[in-house]
């Protein structure tokens, strides 16, 4: 479709989306980055790289349009077992991608994830790009990184046994008393609301334990667009969608 008409249709779709509900909270998958590469005979590295030049660019348009939350899965547990140039070479785009958010000072970030499974210098230093915005208000950007669903459930349960072993509770006590909420409580992204949208890019229609827990009320949108090709347009659409879906959660 000629840009232009990409162009009205964009404007079409937003302003159909300016009296609809939207998600406080949107988690994404980005994903494709290596095959975006791959169509372009590049290496893994140059669509790793895009993909991260992509992430700015998202977040502002999460910010025009309202969005109090963004999570950001950007390293998986599985991605830990790839070559060790390739990992190299992503681990140092995701700390430069990660830095620049810090230094923009326009949204504060939460790295989560098990930094402990990381390089230990790589993981002080998103530990202190973090920290850099702590005083930032506004848009509140998790960065998902040596990031594992079911990682994260076993982190909240220990982080409960052990607190409740601290208060002197015995197993039989807390077997007896433990419930969701307690969970709920001690993930990586407690305090925040659970996302109601989930968007995968690539055209891979599965959630790969992306966000386990918080997605259970989730709707999902999977985007057949690489994530270095990833527009505003698709993220309107998705949007979009969203807004169309009757969310009954049950009653």
């Amino acid at each position: 479709m000629p840009h232009l008409l990409y162009g009205l249709y964009e404007k079409r779709v937003a302003k159909a989306l300016r009296s609809r509900p939207l998600p406080r909270h949107v988690g994404v998958i980005l994903d494709g980055n290596r095959r975006w590469a791959k169509s372009f005979g590049e290496p893994a590295a140059h669509g790793h790289r895009r993909g991260a030049d992509r992430i700015e660019e998202f977040l502002g348009w999460s910010e025009d349009l309202g969005i109090e939350v963004v999570t950001l899965w950007m390293l998986s547990t599985d991605n830990l077992s790839r070559g060790a140039d390739e990992l190299d070479a992503l681990l140092t785009i995701i700390e430069d991608a990660v830095a620049d958010l810090a230094r923009s000072r326009r949204w504060r970030l939460r790295v989560v994830g098990r930094l402990d499974l990381l390089p230990e210098d790589f993981a002080a230093r998103l530990r202190a790009a973090q920290a850099e915005t702590d005083d930032v208000e506004g848009l509140q950007v998790n960065v998902a990184i040596g990031y594992g669903g079911r990682h994260e459930i076993a982190d909240a349960v220990r982080a409960f046994l052990t607190e409740r072993a601290e208060a002197g509770d015995s197993l039989a006590e807390v077997a007896a008393s433990i419930d969701v909420d307690h969970i709920g409580q001690h993930l990586y992204t407690r305090g925040q609301p659970d996302p109601e949208l989930v968007i995968r890019t690539s055209g891979e229609q599965r959630l790969s334990g992306f966000l386990l827990w918080q997605s259970a009320n989730s709707e999902f949108y999977f985007c057949e667009a690489y994530w270095p090709d990833f527009r505003r347009v698709d993220y309107l659409r998705a949007l979009r969608a969203y807004s169309q879906r009757e969310r009954r959660l049950g009653r």
